[in-house]
């Protein structure tokens, strides 16, 4: 059982229906038709999303999207339309929440990896492969790969996780041309944030993009280049052969693994609220992440 370990109730805004209350996103459809998407401060670690909040984290994920989305305009069309909070909506939105394109979504987490770490370090270790794609030799954690490389994902419920799968079931899925759409452009967004984060002394080693579909149009949906949906690594602390550190929740994933936190991961039972220094310190990364990457202090 995993999950909410409490489900928030959905805020309540003349004129606004609500659709879906996500791991971190609010989703509701204004009268004409567009989504309005609400980043809650949220976070989630070993399928659950947890009990404690992160101070800003919705704010520094809709604006580190939004400095992205300007970045890589002239690669993917956006799905944003506005960020003016709607009427009546309560003031904490602000700043939070997008208003965007009703899309088709593929049904495909869209996942780049130009570094060998996580579940495709897992595959590696036993066969050489990532998704199916033979990777050479002599690679270990932390790797700089050949080339970037497309490795799928399916979209999985709250509470469960996403599953790797390979080009050919994508395809099958989605169809051939719709799949090649999307490897070519999950290929290039990467490679273009690649090369700016790492002018700004940041390694981007992997990350996912949603797409969507506005008629034949394939635009870029969701966020985008977070810490929540990447893996960035201080590129002066880059050593291959360990694991690296992270601008992202891997404080709280040290924490709730803890003697201290007095949770198994195994059972049933829901994870503890984190403690006041975790907190703290996963919300600097966040922080730090936003500056290095824009060049703007956070206010």
């Amino acid at each position: 059982m995993s999950g909410f370990v409490e489900k928030p109730e959905p805020i309540e805004v003349p004129g606004l229906v609500h659709l879906h209350t996500g791991k971190v996103r609010d989703l509701y459809q204004n009268e004409a038709g567009d989504l309005v998407m609400v980043a809650s401060d949220r976070i989630s670690a070993y399928d659950w999303v947890l009990p404690t909040e992160i101070p800003d984290k919705g704010r520094v994920l809709t604006q580190l999207s939004l400095w992205w989305f300007d970045q890589l305009r002239d690669l993917a069309p956006n799905h944003v339309i506005s960020t003016e909070l709607p009427a009546g909506a309560p003031a904490d939105w602000a700043g939070r929440t997008l208003v965007c394109k009703s899309l088709k979504m593929v049904p495909v987490e869209c996942v780049a990896r130009g570094y060998l770490t996580g579940s495709g370090l897992v595959e590696y270790n036993e066969s050489r492969t990532v998704c199916g794609l033979a990777l050479p030799e002599g690679l270990v954690d932390g790797s700089e790969l050949p080339a970037p490389i497309f490795t799928p994902a399916t979209k999985a419920e709250v509470g469960e996780h996403d599953e790797n799968v390979s080009y050919e079931e994508v395809a099958r899925q989605v169809g051939a041309e719709t799949a090649a759409q999307l490897r070519q452009a999950t290929l290039a967004v990467y490679s273009r944030a690649r090369d700016i984060a790492r002018d700004r002394g940041i390694v981007l080693a992997d990350t996912k993009f949603e797409f969507g579909f506005d008629g034949d149009e394939l635009v870029l949906a969701d966020e985008v280049l977070t810490p929540d949906s990447s893996r960035f690594w201080p590129a002066d602390e880059w050593e291959p052969g360990r694991a690296q550190p992270s601008y992202d929740k891997q404080f709280v994933r040290d924490w709730l693994t803890s003697a201290e936190s007095g949770w198994d991961r195994k059972s049933e039972q829901p994870p503890p609220p984190l403690p006041r220094q975790v907190v703290d310190a996963t919300r600097a990364k966040y922080v730090e992440a936003y500056e290095r990457l824009t060049g703007t202090r956070w206010s």
